[in-house]
């Protein structure tokens, strides 16, 4: 890209080329509130770029990610970072990533202009993704995760905790958001492991692909099935309902976006648009998976371009009215099974609105063997 632009100019343009969903949505939101959060969601595709990287060892990865978190902290300069790792990147990594690694000064630049209430939630999220989403990575494997809640702790790590960010942003936007701080963030970590459960099953395949499984062992114990030999030619009605349990349970996540939603003031339509459209291809994706328990590939429970465009239009039309929105999600979800409330998790998680010491973030040590990592879904929510 041109040198001479400014580093605003470079992040939207940049964007487009690394996330196709983002680049549609963050235009909806707020001019005052576009820029930070085009800045917060490079940052954190620098930091899975980093993680993705698979020509780095898990020791290398992890130093690499410390660096990067020093230097969103302002305790490392951007550019001797970005010179060392860039010729450390294999093929895998895409080019626009690499482009954007090289140019993470710009990003950085911007992100240490903010405002503090700005600041310093963007420094936290990459904080506390960089240590908890690194050690998943390096025990990626095909046996899967042990236990449901170690799904919960994933998915707050690679979504959850920008689904905390994202909240403080909004808050720091508008003194009415504010107001709702609390029950939105109450809501946000749920919010975001909704989306991200469902691009989990929905790339159960693709990430089988390349080494990793993110689903939870003990539910599919209870359907009679180890996950370290499943394989999509051998399905039975077994995978079938194992995947509905899950499918409820994300259902029941996404009835909590849409309450997060709904605490926006109706006013507020960019944010609420932004917001609205995620929840909307998510719920349509469960469908798909819902009538295709035996697809093979994620491409057969994709939300088609028609869907895409219906959901930006319903939503746009509906977005003031609050009962027309419920409407149009129940109608959505269809007959979509759903979890108890009970089911869903709430556990606390880190303050992201002021500084913390490093040792609040560390995740708990995991006692799944160290194999070779995969990639991470594709699809995860930060994207």
């Amino acid at each position: 890209m041109d040198s001479g632009i400014s580093d605003s100019v470079y992040q939207e343009r940049i964007l487009p080329h690394v996330s196709r969903t983002f680049a549609l949505t963050i235009p909806q939101l707020p001019s005052a509130l576009r820029t930070p959060v085009t800045s917060a969601y490079l940052l954190c595709r620098i930091a899975d770029t980093i993680e993705d990287e698979p020509a780095l060892s898990a020791a290398a990865t992890l130093a690499q990610l410390q660096r990067f978190v020093a230097v969103v902290q302002d305790r490392e300069e951007a550019a001797p970072l970005a010179r060392e790792l860039a010729p450390l990147l294999s093929e895998q990594t895409l080019p626009a990533e690499r482009e954007l690694i090289l140019n993470m000064d710009r990003v950085v630049r911007l992100t240490r202009q903010f405002e503090q209430a700005q600041r310093i939630p963007i420094e936290r999220c990459i904080e506390v993704m960089c240590g908890g989403m690194h050690q998943f990575q390096r025990t990626a494997s095909l046996r899967g995760l042990p236990r449901s809640s170690d799904l919960d702790d994933y998915c707050y790590y690679v979504a959850g905790v920008v689904g905390q960010m994202l909240t403080e942003l909004f808050c720091a936007y508008s003194p009415r958001i504010m107001q709702r701080r609390t029950a939105l963030q109450d809501l946000a970590v749920s919010f975001a492991q909704g989306l991200q459960m469902t691009n989990i099953l929905k790339d159960v395949w693709e990430d089988r692909a390349r080494g990793a499984c993110w689903l939870p062992q003990d539910v599919f114990g209870r359907h009679g099935l180890d996950l370290a030999q499943l394989t999509p030619e051998h399905l039975d009605a077994r995978f079938g309902a194992a995947m509905r349990e899950l499918t409820s349970v994300a259902h029941a996540h996404l009835r909590n976006a849409l309450s997060f939603t709904l605490l926006i003031p109706a006013k507020e339509t960019g944010i609420r648009r932004f917001c609205l459209w995620a929840i909307g291809l998510a719920v349509l994706t469960l469908r798909n998976i819902e009538r295709t328990p035996d697809f093979s590939s994620g491409k057969q429970v994709k939300v088609s371009h028609f869907w895409v465009a219906m959901t930006r239009i319903l939503t746009s039309i509906s977005v003031r009215n609050d009962w027309l929105l419920k409407r149009l999600f129940g109608r959505a979800a269809g007959r979509l099974p759903l979890a108890s409330a009970l089911a869903v998790r709430r556990v606390s998680r880190p303050d992201l609105s002021a500084p913390a010491p490093a040792a609040e973030y560390a995740p708990a040590p995991r006692s799944v063997p160290l194999e070779s990592a995969g990639r991470r879904s594709e699809g995860r929510s930060a994207r």
